[in-house]
């Protein structure tokens, strides 16, 4: 993920008074603490930190998270990992773009995917609270965690990948977050970003190591030694 856009931002963005501790990161991994936007009782919105890669309530180790950063649109209302977070504890994942990687022979290539005007948008996310294991004694400060939901990807994304996150409307923030709406009426809001919203631009290769956080892992890819200065021509026809 890319989460550049600074915290004062998103409050004036997503209406939320809180200011926590969030640098910039131009390569968030699975497994850090990302921001949220959730609503809370008494509070309304707020803007909070959660761990990427939902731990279930039930689960008896921490570690499940990292296979849990994604959840399916089409089968979350019945996956036990998911399906009460679905009722109760819906969220907004804000972030400026994410990555997405193709096969180049054998190497990897990276593209950033950003909307066209490069504004902060809104992933649609379901955060959870782990308590420690049953049985064991809780723990001092639960683990909040959360997932992103993905659905089938338009055709702008297509040609990378058969899945995208889902890009939630402005306009249907507050239906997601109300946990007064239907989960049906929810999942309905699951669907792929319209075309015209995003577009896909290739990134060098310093992206593919989370070691690198800094705003070079979205510098254009190296030239390619094997094409010829011709190559790069014009041509009138």
């Amino acid at each position: 993920m890319l989460i550049t856009t600074p915290v004062s931002e998103l409050q004036r963005i997503f209406g939320v008074p809180d200011r926590p501790n969030l640098r910039q990161s131009w390569n968030v991994a699975p497994t850090h603490d990302i921001p949220i936007i959730r609503w809370e009782e008494e509070e309304g919105r707020r803007l909070r930190l959660a761990r990427w890669g939902l731990v279930p309530f039930w689960a008896e180790d921490p570690s499940v998270g990292a296979r849990m950063i994604n959840a399916r649109a089409e089968s979350v209302a019945d996956k036990p990992a998911f399906r009460e977070a679905l009722r109760k504890r819906r969220c907004l994942v804000p972030l400026d773009g994410f990555y997405e990687w193709t096969a180049v022979g054998a190497r990897k290539q990276g593209h950033v995917i950003r909307r066209r005007d490069r504004a902060p948008f809104a992933l649609a996310g379901l955060w959870e609270v782990w308590r420690g294991p049953k049985g064991g004694p809780p723990l001092d400060m639960p683990l909040e965690s959360v997932t992103v939901v993905t659905t089938t990807a338009n055709a702008t994304l297509s040609v990378l990948h058969e899945r995208m996150p889902v890009i939630l409307d402005a306009g249907d923030w507050e239906r997601w977050l109300d946990p007064v709406t239907p989960v049906e009426d929810a999942r309905a809001l699951l669907r792929p970003a319209p075309e015209a919203l995003l577009d896909v631009v290739p990134v060098g290769p310093r992206v593919n190591s989370v070691r690198n956080d800094d705003p070079s892992c979205l510098d254009p890819p190296p030239p390619d030694p094997r094409r010829k200065a011709s190559d790069d021509q014009p041509t009138l026809f």
